[in-house]
């Protein structure tokens, strides 16, 4: 179970299926989230579309590489995810393609951190009325690192 394959959206838990992740540590991370009041549902983000019960994505190296939650019923999604109904609730911030590493940002304190260098993605959150903070996130982005890796949620 790795922690980047888990993204909370309120009371729900999107749990992506990866290489890192698989499929008996996603249903244990489930009931564990439902014996405490939440709902769970899991992604397929390896490309195969060969987990049981979980809808199937692009391939991405972890969940929280293509998907963010800004609070407000508000997701941030790239392309692999996009399409799909698990989201059809909550309003959507698209990603550009050629900025999708932009996508693994986080939320602190009604401030959004996001990674420097992607201008399309900090002008979509500034028009929606969020404050961003850019921060250099170079030398992480080199090892497949992400804003959400270097972080604690409590």
């Amino acid at each position: 179970m790795d922690g980047g394959d888990v993204c909370q959206a309120g009371n729900h838990f999107f749990i992506g299926i990866s290489a890192r992740t698989n499929h008996e540590g996603a249903c244990q991370l489930g009931k564990l989230l439902e014996q405490n009041g939440y709902t769970s549902s899991f992604m397929d983000i390896t490309g195969q579309g060969s987990v049981r019960g979980a809808v199937a994505t692009g391939p991405l190296l972890h969940l929280k590489s293509g998907l963010a939650f800004l609070g407000r019923n508000r997701l941030v999604i790239t392309a692999a995810l996009e399409n799909h109904p698990e989201f059809a609730a909550y309003d959507l911030v698209r990603v550009d393609g050629a900025e999708m590493y932009a996508a693994n940002c986080i939320t602190v304190n009604d401030r959004v951190l996001i990674a420097r260098g992607h201008p399309k993605f900090e002008a979509k959150l500034r028009e929606l009325g969020y404050q961003t903070i850019a921060l250099d996130m170079s030398e992480f982005q080199k090892m497949d690192g992400g804003l959400s890796c270097l972080s604690l949620r409590f």
